[in-house]
């Protein structure tokens, strides 16, 4: 766990995760509140705040007496929210570093692709 965020986020993010790579699939069925709040040590209320901001979402869904399901469009929404937060995040201050260091577009992109071809080694 981490200090810096609300369980409940840390909670919604690892479940983010674990769709993003595969390990909940969609239509697939996630462990229960319950479940979650036993492994993670938590709330059962913690647990389902964090589930239920994913069901808001539209990431999972509830499914009346059965439980909650990765839902159809869930990794395309992910990874949509991913890459802009990528783009946010990451990129806007490399583009103004690069500028402020006189670094024009191309020669970024140079220096992206000399990075990511040593990453692939």
């Amino acid at each position: 766990m981490d200090d810096s965020k609300p369980i409940f986020i840390q909670l919604a993010e690892e479940i983010e995760g674990r769709i993003l790579e595969g390990t909940y699939p969609e239509g697939t069925q996630v462990p229960s509140t319950n479940e979650f709040a036993a492994f993670m040590r938590i709330n059962p209320a913690t647990a389902g705040k964090g589930l239920n901001r994913l069901v808001d979402a539209g990431i999972l869904q509830k499914r009346r007496g059965i439980g909650m399901f990765v839902a159809t469009g869930a990794l395309d929404r992910l990874m949509s929210a991913r890459r802009e937060a990528f783009g946010d995040q990451f990129l806007s201050p490399l583009i103004h570093e690069a500028a402020r260091l006189g670094i024009d577009s191309d020669e970024l992109i140079a220096m992206i692709g000399q990075r990511a071809a040593v990453a692939g080694k």
